[in-house]
């Protein structure tokens, strides 16, 4: 199915990808697809200067490839505001990256750094949600 199509059928939907990498973009993919990953979360900052809609609970967006092309479809079912301090253990895992907690820390640390910026205090979009549709 072609984006526009997509566009058609889900009229509201937002697109976006994953990460900031080819790889990351196809591992975090890979773990929507086997049910792993059923959140992810983004700076608050990222939202608020306009480089991306905030997810709203009940909304499907377009999951692309880093290539553009589409290859999911996932439903927003939870979105809170939380700062990385406190972000606990069971979003961490939902985001389905990580073992453990401290695991998730570290690696999240690592992209909020290349991606703007870190703090602890920083706010954080954290978003659950379903895979609605595989489009591989």
């Amino acid at each position: 199915m072609t984006l526009d199509e997509l566009k058609k059928k889900y009229p509201h939907a937002e697109t976006f990808k994953f990460g900031d990498s080819q790889q990351l973009c196809d591992e975090l993919i890979k773990l929507v697809r086997s049910g792993l990953k059923t959140a992810t979360c983004a700076a608050l900052t990222d939202f608020e200067n306009g480089s991306e809609e905030m997810p709203v609970v009940g909304r499907r967006d377009i999951c692309l490839n880093w290539d553009g092309t589409p290859a999911l479809v996932i439903e927003t079912v939870e979105v809170t505001l939380q700062r990385y301090s406190e972000v606990g253990e069971s979003f961490a895992l939902a985001e389905g990256e990580n073992d453990s907690l401290e695991g998730w820390r570290h690696d999240h640390k690592l992209y909020f750094e290349r991606n703007g910026g870190f703090d602890l205090d920083m706010k954080l979009v954290c978003e659950r949600f379903r895979m609605v549709e595989d489009l591989a």
